[in-house]
């Protein structure tokens, strides 16, 4: 029997497998994880929890749903079998492009060998891994014109604000700037989305695409609806290089909401296209699980320029992106708080 020393409280659990702990506690919600309990009640990881949970941690990190871990865990090898395939040609789409780069070196170096200089771009090409997308623009009203960059824009970006903040009219201007950005508003929503339905009619790569993943978001614990097909649909149309999304969580219940951020995580880990998600919402801005894959980007309520803002306590900006995500009836409860003396 293990000994007690060798357990594990759920944050130091959460530390060494590198997840948060509200992750942890969903693993163990769904029955994948079951921590022993310290006799004062607390949670406590034993050596073969943390072997469990570990194994879980690389199925999620595969791709795999909650339901398709689970039956993972419990022997089933056909979902194992799509995600490792789907590991292989990521892997093998690297070695290509590592090996493309290698050629690419030997051919310079061979150049040079003959006195010859490589051409512009060709040293920049070879050292770049991906090519920074960025912007600039002056900021438009209710800002006072102050010019405005955009620079190192991550595969997951969150544009928050306070009702009358600008925050839909720098999305606009993202939008309009950014190199082949598109803008998804709430129009996808008209007429019970029928515009996102008659896509899945006339495009069956589309359709497949969207069915699959709306499969995976169900596993997650989503509800199916017209609304989050028709954000499927504008985020899985192929063309922009980047996505402006109009209050990502529109008519999406926050179990929806959830699945659709696990989803939007795996998707940022494999190089899709970067994301600008308007919200209010804190499960799509859960600010205990921003990585390094993620900005957020506040447009404050007295309208200074906006500024980007780091996800932890006490950085500038945070409680009020914070007091953004709260609910309406905690924001009311701030907004009366008294003044200290």
């Amino acid at each position: 029997m293990s000994s007690s020393n060798s357990w594990l409280n759920a944050s130091e659990a959460a530390r060494r497998l590198g997840v948060s702990i509200k992750a942890l506690r969903l693993y163990e919600q769904q029955g994948l994880v079951n921590p022993g309990r310290t006799p004062a009640g607390y949670r406590a990881y034993r050596p073969d929890d943390m072997v469990r949970a570990a194994e879980i941690v690389a199925l999620r990190t595969l791709g795999l749903s909650l339901a398709q871990v689970a039956r993972v865990l419990d022997g089933d090898p056909a979902g194992l079998k799509a995600a490792l395939s789907a590991h292989e040609a990521a892997l093998d789409n690297e070695i290509h492009a590592l090996v493309h780069k290698l050629d690419k070196l030997r051919s310079i170096l061979a150049d040079l060998a003959h006195g010859q200089m490589p051409s512009d771009g060709e040293l920049t090409g070879l050292l770049n891994r991906s090519t920074e997308i960025s912007t600039a623009f002056e900021l438009p009203w209710p800002w006072g014109g102050e010019w405005f960059e955009v620079r190192d824009v991550r595969p997951l970006n969150y544009i928050i604000g306070s009702l009358g903040s600008g925050k839909t009219r720098l999305a606009h201007r993202l939008a309009e700037t950014l190199p082949n950005a598109v803008f998804v508003g709430l129009d996808r929503l008209d007429n019970g989305c029928a515009a996102a339905k008659t896509l899945l009619e006339t495009d069956p790569a589309l359709n497949l695409r969207v069915t699959q993943i709306l499969a995976w978001l169900v596993d997650e614990g989503a509800t199916r609806s017209d609304a989050l097909t028709a954000l499927l649909v504008a985020l899985e149309t192929e063309g922009p290089a980047v996505l402006v999304v109009d209050m990502v969580e529109h008519d999406l219940d926050q179990s929806s909401q959830e699945a659709l951020m696990a989803h939007l995580r795996q998707r940022a880990k494999v190089g899709e296209r970067p994301l600008f998600l308007m919200t209010r919402s804190s499960a799509i801005l859960d600010l205990a699980a921003v990585g390094p894959d993620e900005a957020i980007l506040l447009c404050p309520a007295n309208h200074s320029p906006p500024s980007r803002v780091a996800p932890y306590p006490g950085a500038p900006g945070y409680e009020a992106v914070a007091t953004c995500l709260a609910s309406p009836e905690v924001r009311e409860r701030i907004a009366r708080r008294p003044e200290p003396a």
